[in-house]
């Protein structure tokens, strides 16, 4: 469980998401590598809150390196997803229309 206080005085709550969806990853051939931040050490986790908005939590494997979480738009998660390999939900299709080629 994370908390996060966001811009607009938002504080979220990662237990309360309806629903998460965990980074892909890559083996580099020496390491396994989060498909989002092209990182070994740097990842990211899309969640759906309560309200139906959709936000990205940042972690990292650095020593002082603090979690956040920003607010993303319709058509940023659809492309989150794409990019993940997971089914992008009923209302995310359109959006995922306008990113997917």
């Amino acid at each position: 469980m994370s908390r996060y206080r966001m811009e607009d005085e938002t504080v979220l709550d990662t237990n309360n998401a309806t629903q998460c969806w965990d980074e892909a990853t890559d083996w580099d051939g020496s390491n396994w590598i989060s498909r989002p931040t092209k990182s070994q050490w740097h990842h990211e986790t899309l969640y759906r809150s309560r309200k139906g908005r959709y936000y990205i939590e940042s972690t990292s494997q650095y020593q002082g390196d603090r979690p956040r979480a920003e607010w993303i738009s319709k058509r940023q998660a659809a492309a989150w997803l794409l990019l993940n390999e997971w089914d992008v939900p009923e209302e995310l299709r359109e959006a995922a229309e306008t990113v997917s080629e």
